[in-house]
Formats: C-alpha cells, structure tokens, sequence
C-alpha cells in the first residue's frame, strides 16, 4: 500500500491484474520516464519504436480476442493506461488509438479478412493504425461531416479531410468514417493508397509525445472489401469512442498520480521558514483534498471496469468517468503546480507537461460540454444536442 492509496484498493484487484499493472508501470520507469522530457520539449517521440515494445508485453488491443490479442480483463486494461498516462498522456494516446479505436473498429466491424490483414500486425506493434472522424470544421458535431464515400461500379471513392488524427502521419491503416448515400460509413484505408496524404501538426503546446496530423483524401479509390460491413450508421464510430473515452477514465488518474506524486516528495522535502512545507496547515490541505479526489477517481474506475467486465457498461456512465476524472485529474495537476512554486513550471518535473496534456484529454474523445450533455440527457430523458 502506497501512501495515496487512502482506501486501501490494492486488495481489490486480482493476482493478474496487479501483475500486469506492475509490469507496465516498470516499462514506463525504464523505458519512458528518462527520455519522456526531451520527446516532450523538442515535440518527437519513436512511435514505431515503442508501438513495438508495447506490442511485444501484450498492450496493442490488450481487452479484445482472438488475432493475436491477449484478452485481458476491462480493469487490466484499465490499470495499464493508467500507468502508461503516470507517463505520459501521449503513450496513452498511442495505445488508445491502436486498441480502442483503429483495433476495435476493425475487430467489431470489420470482416474476417479484414480482421485477419490488420489485426494481428497491429497487436505486434508492426502496423500502427489511427481512426479519422475529427474533421477540421466537424469535432463535436460527427453527424456533420463533409467527407464523402460515393460508389464508382465496384469501388469507392472517398473525398474530404480529417484533423487531430493521433498516430496519422506514421500509421499504416486509417479507419475513415464517411457519408455515403446509405448513410455514414466505415472503411479500412491502407494509408499508402494514392490520394492519401498526411501532413504531421506542430506547435502544439499539449501532447508533445504524439504524433497528430491531418488526412487529406483527394479521390481515394479502394475496393468494395475496403468498407467495414458491420458498421452502418453513427452509431458504430461513437461505439468506439465509448472504448477508448474507458481508457481515458483511468489513465487521467495516471497523469494525477504522478504529479501528487511529485509533489508529496517535494513538499516533504523542500524547506522554508524553518521546516517542510508539507508541514503547513495550507499545504496539508491541499494534499488531502486532492489525495481524496484521486482515490474517488479510482474508485469510479474500478467500478466501471467491473461493470464492463460483468457486459453490463453503459456509455453514459462512460461520460460519468470521463468528465468526473479528467477534471479533477487537470485540477490535481494546477493545485500540484501551487505548491512547487516556480519549479512547478520547470521541465525537471513532469506538473506542467502533465497539466498541458490533460487540456487536450479534456477536450478530445468528447469535450467535457459534451459529456455533460450526455449525463443530462440520463437525467431527464431530453437530448439537448439539437
């Protein structure tokens, strides 16, 4: 039992659960956490590198089956992208991706050749997939998208655009989500098919360890079999927004644990007017109030884990973790900034870099607007979208 674990959880997990916990959170200590400042400052990390490593432990499409997939529990997947987020929230957007969206379209949608082509090389790390529904003037609004699907006799043609694609600019398959004349639909893009281009985003203040990019789509032609059969409608896209908005509920906690982390070593450490600051009666209260929201993250988490587990997790109560523990996880980061004082905003401690990435996991996967629209529509049985 560590000190931030005010609830004693750790009993609560199986034998396999906490082994597969450790055993991430040993990869991020030796793998991530001596190079992760630098990929962050000069805005680069090895993609394709680490898609490998965490291919060969098992962590590409962890929670799905079959196709070289390790079946994992929903709680085990869980506590790996909370580690990987400890981290940094790029590697877990790069697992996110990979498993819960570009994976799980293909293993949910997709056919049994389709299946068979892509998923076993993306569980490995060799093939890196990105999914492409953000379009640059369609984020929350998916059922407006201007990217086109039109039948050419046996083909498709695909026209249009789509931005703040993670993995996009390294990735071998796009999953593309389009309209077409039966309505939206899903296809899986060989991303080196002519009329495919990428065009990798910069300057970005947030998630600096991430590949994000633009796709253009300039009349891609590809083959009747390209299209996802099972995927008719919007409802199969925000299906897989729903897996991967699960990974977020407890990797965010990730990105709070370790700045409390940080910042409970340095408060006990760090000396002024005579003795550590974890010593004031201000400091304390901070510590406590944002130890205690981290445990009641983790508590939510682990609830829904079991309810997905047990096939009985709705995507209302998705919206419940996402908005409840990304923004209290952003409010531990600010408040852990506090008490470091000017080394809050060094790069030497990870405080800032976690409470910048945590603006754009606020924002991406359904801004926290849009969860809390979802949560009222629960409430009162009337949707205010339209």
């Amino acid at each position: 039992m560590t000190a931030l674990d005010l609830l004693d959880l750790d009993p609560s997990l199986t034998d396999e659960e906490r082994q597969i916990r450790d055993v991430v959170r040993h990869l991020v200590d030796d793998r991530v956490r001596p190079h992760v400042a630098d990929w962050y400052e000069e805005g680069r990390v090895p993609a394709r590198e680490l898609a490998r490593e965490f291919g060969k432990l098992g962590l590409l499409g962890m929670h799905l089956t079959g196709y070289g997939c390790a079946g994992a529990s929903a709680v085990a997947y869980g506590l790996a992208c909370q580690e990987l987020e400890a981290g940094d929230s790029g590697l877990r957007s790069l697992v996110s991706v990979q498993g819960s969206l570009a994976m799980y379209a293909i293993w949910r949608y997709g056919s049994e050749e389709q299946k068979q082509r892509w998923l076993p090389s993306m569980a490995t790390g060799e093939a890196i997939g990105c999914f492409g529904l953000t379009e640059p003037d369609h984020g929350s609004d998916p059922a407006s998208m201007a990217t086109r699907a039109r039948r050419d006799g046996d083909d498709w043609l695909l026209n249009g655009g789509k931005m703040w694609i993670t993995n996009a600019p390294v990735a071998d398959v796009a999953v593309i989500w389009a309209r077409a004349d039966e309505g939206v639909r899903g296809f899986a893009v060989p991303m080196d098919t002519p009329g495919v281009t990428t065009r990798e985003i910069r300057r970005k203040m947030s998630l600096r360890a991430s590949v994000t990019g633009e796709i253009v789509l300039d009349d891609v032609r590809l083959p009747a079999d390209a299209q996802l059969p099972g995927a008719a409608g919007l409802k199969a896209p925000l299906s897989c927004l729903t897996e991967a908005r699960y990974g977020i509920v407890w990797g965010s906690l990730g990105a709070a644990r370790d700045c409390l982390e940080t910042t409970l070593a340095y408060a006990t450490t760090r000396t002024q007017f005579g003795r550590p600051i974890a010593g004031f009666q201000l400091t304390q209260a901070k510590l406590a109030d944002m130890a205690v929201e981290l445990v009641k993250g983790q508590l939510l988490a682990l609830h829904l884990g079991r309810l997905a587990d047990a096939g009985r997790l709705r995507p209302d109560q998705v919206s419940v973790g996402k908005l409840n523990n990304v923004r209290e996880a952003l409010a531990i980061a600010r408040q852990c900034r506090t008490i470091l004082g000017a080394n809050g905003v060094s790069g030497e401690y990870p405080v800032m870099r976690h409470a910048n990435n945590l603006e754009s996991v606020l924002t991406y996967e359904g801004t926290s607007e849009i969860h809390q629209l979802v949560v009222g529509q629960r409430l009162t049985g009337l949707s205010a979208f339209a």
